[in-house]
């Protein structure tokens, strides 16, 4: 066995006798490269969930979306993918800041299937990588430590209607988020937020709070 496995899971293995068979997912399925097929499922995701922790030992679990191909494998032990515009607090960019360590778990809720990744990040705040990513705030670089394939039994199956407009496009453009419109924020916004969110419209928490319970996210 290697260091694959932590002692605490160790032990669990041993309470539910299955450390034989975690023994054999370990030598069989946890590879540190990915196949081709891998790097197929990977970018043709236009979402994924990205686990992170902070310096106090917690843990938080983030929402990815965008484009199909927006998470990149750039060779056998290397992906990327971008970090959007979001609500400002940069917990899973900080958290990616001070320890690197992350996970990241694919999923195809219409065959289904899933995939789990995890590895040491590197946050990119410029250059070639970021400029790749239209619309980005950060890039962000994984250098793999083990890729692996999980059982989807118990994933839903769900057709996806519609996809997010608020996904920057190819030149960088978005929608300005519904959330920025709240009239009691717009002091703690950038001018050119403020700026956008006056042509749009500005709402109360109390809207924003109808629209989203009703799915207008536009």
């Amino acid at each position: 066995m290697t260091t694959f496995y932590t002692d605490s899971q160790k032990a669990l293995q041993q309470l539910f006798e299955s450390s034989s068979l975690a023994a054999r997912m370990e030598t069989t399925i946890a590879l540190a490269e990915f196949s081709n097929e891998h790097r197929a499922f990977i970018e043709s995701r236009d979402m994924f969930f990205l686990a992170t922790v902070d310096e106090l030992g917690f843990p938080s679990c983030s929402y990815k979306g965008g484009e199909p191909g927006f998470v990149r494998v750039l060779n056998s032990t290397t992906l990327t993918f971008p970090l959007y515009d979001g609500n400002g607090m940069f917990m899973s960019a900080g958290n990616l800041e001070s320890s690197g360590k992350t996970g990241l778990l694919f999923i195809d809720f219409e065959t289904p299937q899933r995939l789990r990744v995890r590895g040491d990040a590197t946050v990119h705040k410029s250059g070639p990588l970021l400029a790749s990513y239209p619309g980005a705030q950060l890039a962000i670089e994984l250098t793999l430590d083990h890729v692996w394939q999980n059982c989807p039994r118990y994933v839903h199956k769900m057709t996806p209607s519609q996809a997010s407009p608020y996904v920057p496009d190819h030149n960088g453009e978005s929608e300005l988020a519904l959330w920025k419109r709240i009239e009691g924020i717009q002091d703690v916004l950038s001018e050119s937020d403020q700026q956008r969110a006056n042509r749009a419209g500005l709402i109360s928490p109390e809207e924003y709070a109808r629209k989203v319970a009703a799915g207008e996210i536009v």
